[in-house]
């Protein structure tokens, strides 16, 4: 049982660490108004765009001056709840 408990925690690492990495590529390439209708900025919208639009809805504070602060809460969350499930999960 104690081997079917680390692999679902090491795939959900995997998982939240690949998402952490998109959230940066679509952070930086955010900076560099791509066009739109490109197939990869295209995905990586659909991607993050509705863990980012939750986050704005929830906690409108974080479009700060014009700045979206959303990517950097979302990868904080991810952080905070990738390492509780390591932590409390494998000991």
């Amino acid at each position: 049982m104690s081997a079917l408990i680390y692999a679902i925690v090491q795939t959900l690492h995997t998982v939240i660490n690949l998402y952490i990495w998109i959230i940066i590529i679509a952070a930086l390439i955010s900076f560099v108004r791509p066009d739109p209708y490109n197939p990869v900025v295209q995905i990586l919208y659909r991607l993050t765009e509705p863990a980012f639009g939750f986050i704005r809805q929830k906690m409108p504070f974080v479009v700060f001056s014009g700045i979206d602060l959303s990517p950097l809460v979302l990868l904080l969350a991810l952080q905070l709840i990738d390492n509780f499930m390591m932590r409390a999960l494998l000991g």
